[in-house]
């Protein structure tokens, strides 16, 4: 299949992954000896990109966790696209996880109660219990943590993260390998995928220019909603690049 991280591609890598006989399940119920796939989803830029990514899940007949954050200066899940957005996402199924950033608070005892703040804020957007979090560019000690964080999974835990395959779009490639070329899936053993569905927007784009014209367009948008609130500013007034 082809690695252009368009649509197309994603749909064909979930056909791939079914052929193979292996199941989309979620982190309560994956078994690391079994093919088990867990479709993960951290929502670092945009909540709107989740969109198209969630419908053609819903499509293969299969269910993701989306990893939302609470405290972006990026995007905001409180407000109506964004909280529309969400909403979307759970009527096609999918399951709403934390996306933490741990680094806003000190260690212990703090960053549980951080996170149950944070997982409680989320649950009352989307109308459901937030049972999992996973951690936004985690510092070393929290890479294969045991145990839980504010009485719940994490997706670095060693069952998660160590005892079955993990890979991942970072940066927007498969840097470490394709997921159906990981060790795990030749084995038939359980697979945690990890995606950004912002890398997926414009295949035609280099990582970086995709940044750029995400930019573009949030700035359009800001620029709207400014007009609309505030009559000194007129919309296409500036432009920034």
């Amino acid at each position: 299949m082809s690695a252009d991280f368009s649509f197309s591609s994603y749909r064909a890598l979930l056909q791939a992954f079914a052929d193979r006989d292996y199941k989309a399940m979620s982190y309560a119920d994956a078994d690391p000896a079994r093919r088990h796939l867990i479709l993960r989803h951290d929502i670092d830029i945009s909540l709107g990109a989740a969109l198209p990514i969630a419908e053609i899940e819903r499509e293969a007949g299969m269910a993701a966790t989306y990893f939302v954050m609470t405290r972006s200066e990026i995007y905001n899940p409180f407000a109506p696209d964004g909280a529309r957005a969400l909403a979307h996402i759970v009527d096609l199924g999918h399951r709403i996880g934390l996306h933490f950033d741990a680094a806003l608070y000190g260690p212990g005892q703090q960053l549980d109660d951080a996170a149950a703040r944070e997982c409680a804020v989320l649950g009352k957007i989307v109308g459901q219990d937030v049972h999992v979090i996973s951690f936004h560019r985690p510092a070393p000690a929290l890479i294969g943590r045991a145990g839980t964080i504010a009485g719940r999974r994490h997706a670095y835990e060693p069952r998660f993260f160590a005892e079955m395959g993990y890979c991942s779009d970072s940066r927007g490639g498969w840097h470490r390998g394709a997921p159906l070329n990981h060790p795990a899936v030749r084995a038939g053993t359980a697979l945690q995928l990890l995606t950004h569905p912002i890398w997926w927007l414009d295949p035609a784009a280099e990582p970086a220019a995709r940044l750029d014209r995400f930019l573009d367009t949030k700035f359009a948008a800001l620029d709207r909603e400014l007009a609309e609130h505030c009559e000194v500013h007129v919309a296409g007034r500036r432009v920034v690049r």
